[in-house]
């Protein structure tokens, strides 16, 4: 468990790190045009192990291991209703807060959530993704909604 945590916190320092190095030298929407590039295929292959699975629900739940190794803390509830495949995501811890701060970032949100749904979304055009809590908002949780179509049996 150790090694995941280290190897997390490495990429994330990284990825802020970069962030800031390119938003000081382009300004922040190029930055972050930048880093979202080569995102969605990488988005892909990460997720479509657990995408592909017949209802998101299924999909999500598997996928709650991995982020409890990397110490966040998730719970998925099934919310399909009319054809449409849905789940909410619900993080109530974010590793992500404090990491931020250290690189001058005064919320994780746009650097990597945002980019998270949008590298989803370009990777799985089916799939609607939505942020709609924020703990660096205030709010107790990170909620997200993703839905796509519901498949035929």
């Amino acid at each position: 468990m150790t090694n995941d945590i280290d190897a997390f916190l490495a990429a994330t320092h990284e990825t802020f790190a970069t962030y800031k190095k390119l938003s000081d030298a382009t300004g922040p929407d190029a930055a972050w045009q930048t880093m979202l590039e080569g995102y969605p295929e990488r988005q892909k292959q990460r997720m479509t192990p657990f995408l592909s699975r017949p209802t998101l629900l299924e999909g999500f739940t598997i996928s709650i291991p991995f982020f409890e190794r990397i110490g966040m803390k998730m719970s998925v509830v099934d919310i399909s209703n009319h054809g449409v495949d849905a789940v909410l995501e619900i993080q109530r811890y974010c590793p992500y807060l404090q990491l931020c701060q250290e690189h001058g970032q005064a919320t994780p949100c746009h650097v990597m959530c945002e980019m998270d749904v949008e590298a989803t979304r370009r990777a799985f055009p089916e799939m609607k993704g939505t942020i709609l809590s924020r703990q660096a908002t205030g709010d107790c949780v990170c909620l997200f909604r993703y839905e796509r179509p519901a498949q035929r049996a």
